[in-house]
């Protein structure tokens, strides 16, 4: 064993500045400065005739001081750790061979004063994967960029850290992104912007630099301002040093005979991170092909979660694209007729209660409520005592005299304005009345919140996912009420994407497709309505009189 030791004393001179205001006075405790800070080194495997270890690269750090109330240790490799037991130990994974680290470690005493020791020590280490490094940079000399795979199911994803919390644990069991699911949400759109540069110099040492514009994208447990995920300007740039380090997880418990591992895991110095910020700087390296890598790091505040990521080499990844595209015309309604709704196309549901949505109106079939006037159909919801409740509306369903099965629907419509109201251009399963819901499955085209103006979203329900709607995305547009916007869906036997003015902002392509999560090969029939309040439309605006849903056209194309 070879064990470093150094003992500073110190003093400081400390000049406090106070402020007073009115007659309030501050109170601060006693500050003093934590003294006689002794660091231990131990080399794991050192001894006469390998004094610098065994090449593991582990060393055991043990500090010590007199008021000192935690400890902040840097490496010198680039990584740092807060310590407030004053034990860790510290794998050092540099190039291969002996290298000489300057170990700073600051005591930190009442008041945030901190006594500064350094020491040097000289640590071995054996462990390398020239491949990797390879693959990641395309080899010495050179440098190589990677961007998020966001074609791809589970560009992000969720699951258990290590075995015994939920069963099988290597995989993102919890959650897995949609295709270009965290580039069409405005929260987390910046997520997809994320340029990854790995270089290895001619002294084979690795470094990355992560060009993120300007904006990161925060775990919601990590931003500090609660509620969910979102982009925040954070700065990521400059250059960090990345060393390799052999895994710390033992893959040999993995039941699945397919899964392998490289076993190998990325540090970066000065705390730098791949994209999606959990607080993390080390990266355990699943997979990695000359164009796909596939990586895992544990989250920095909750030791039970392990994030996955994908990335590729090809760029604008986060561009995405229709699968399909429809062009020939095979059913439309123009509502070119003044009067009621074409009675070849529409029926209506009738009644109150929103059918488990704790909706306010009673549904009609009356022209007060839904009604073709000068080119449009007006579906208008109002104050007025009818059926027992305060507000009439109307919805118009296609069920059973026009449904489909693949194809695009595009919706021009104009929404309706007040808080409280939710109006919904939506499909359902044309099986529903014999499966019932969930099952028939649903695919809302558009939904908008009155009391969320401005903001549309669309979304999937499926047995595998229908009370907490998570398969959904949105976009914010302008002039929802007073111009007309094109709400469309794109359903393929592959996918389902959603477009507002032919910009897609969510696609549904769940990696397995079965029945709990694709009920989608069989025909749909197509809803229309303003509900008012509810699980979604929220508090109804005590000033709320009446106001109008316009839509121009509906055109399908298989």
């Amino acid at each position: 064993m070879k064990i470093f030791s150094l003992r500073y004393i110190c003093s400081f001179l400390v000049m406090l500045t106070f402020f007073s205001c009115e007659e309030d006075d501050a109170i601060i405790g006693d500050i003093t400065a934590a003294t006689n800070v002794v660091v231990q080194a131990e080399i794991v495997g050192a001894y006469d005739n390998f004094p610098d270890g065994d090449g593991s690269g582990l060393v055991i750090f043990t500090i010590t001081a007199e008021d000192a109330i935690t400890y902040q240790i840097n490496f010198g490799d680039g990584l740092k750790e807060l310590v407030p037991t004053g034990k860790i130990t510290h794998r050092y994974s540099g190039n291969p061979g002996v290298n000489t680290y300057t170990v700073t470690v600051n005591a930190i005493g009442t008041g945030g004063l901190a006594s500064t020791v350094s020491i040097s020590i000289d640590v071995f280490s054996s462990f390398d994967n020239q491949e990797v490094k390879d693959l990641l940079t395309g080899g010495q000399g050179a440098s190589k960029t990677w961007y998020l795979d966001a074609e791809k199911v589970g560009h992000l994803g969720v699951g258990p850290a290590y075995a015994g919390i939920d069963g099988a644990w290597w995989w993102p069991k919890w959650y897995e992104a949609q295709p270009y699911e965290k580039c069409n949400d405005d929260a987390s759109s910046c997520f997809c912007n994320d340029e990854l540069t790995f270089s290895l110099d001619a002294e084979n040492q690795l470094t990355y630099v992560l060009d993120n514009m300007g904006a990161t994208f925060f775990n919601k447990a990590h931003s500090g301002l609660g509620g969910d995920d979102v982009c925040l300007d954070y700065d990521s740039s400059g250059t960090s040093i990345v060393s390799l380090a052999p895994s710390s997880v033992d893959w040999s418990t993995v039941e699945d005979p397919d899964f392998e591992s490289t076993e190998t895991v990325m540090n970066f110095s000065d705390d730098k991170f791949m994209g999606y910020y959990v607080s993390s700087s080390s990266y355990e390296i699943i997979s990695i092909s000359e164009t796909e890598m596939y990586v895992r790091t544990i989250d920095g505040l909750d030791s039970a979660l392990a994030w996955y990521l994908r990335y590729t080499t090809t760029p604008g990844s986060g561009s995405e694209e229709l699968d399909v595209i429809y062009t020939d015309l095979v059913w439309q309604d123009e509502f070119e007729m003044d009067g009621l709704p074409d009675t070849a196309n529409w029926t209506y549901d009738l009644g109150a209660g929103g059918w488990g949505n704790n909706e306010s109106q009673f549904y009609t079939d009356r022209s007060n409520n839904s009604k073709v006037e000068n080119g449009a159909l007006i579906i208008t919801a109002k104050r007025e005592d009818f059926g027992g409740e305060n507000f009439t509306s109307a919805r118009l369903k296609s069920q059973g005299l026009q449904e489909f099965q693949y194809g695009r629907i595009d919706i021009s419509a104009k929404l309706p304005e007040g808080g409280g109201t939710w109006p919904a251009l939506w499909m359902l399963g044309a099986n529903f009345e014999t499966v019932g819901w969930p099952t028939c499955g649903e695919i809302d085209i558009m939904e908008h919140v009155g009391n969320n103006p401005g903001y549309v979203q669309s979304a999937i329900h499926t047995p595998s996912s229908f009370g907490n709607t998570v398969n959904k995305g949105g976009a914010d547009i302008l002039n929802q009420s007073s111009e007309y916007h094109l709400y469309s869906v794109n359903w393929s036997p592959n996918q389902i994407s959603f477009l507002v003015d032919d910009e897609i902002i969510y696609t549904y392509n769940p990696g397995i497709k079965d029945l709990a999560t694709w009920p989608f090969d069989a025909p749909q029939f197509l809803i229309l309505n303003i509900a008012m309040g509810g699980t979604l439309g929220g508090t109804i605006d005590p000033g709320f009189v009446e106001s109008t849903m316009e839509i121009d056209y509906i055109r399908v194309y298989q």
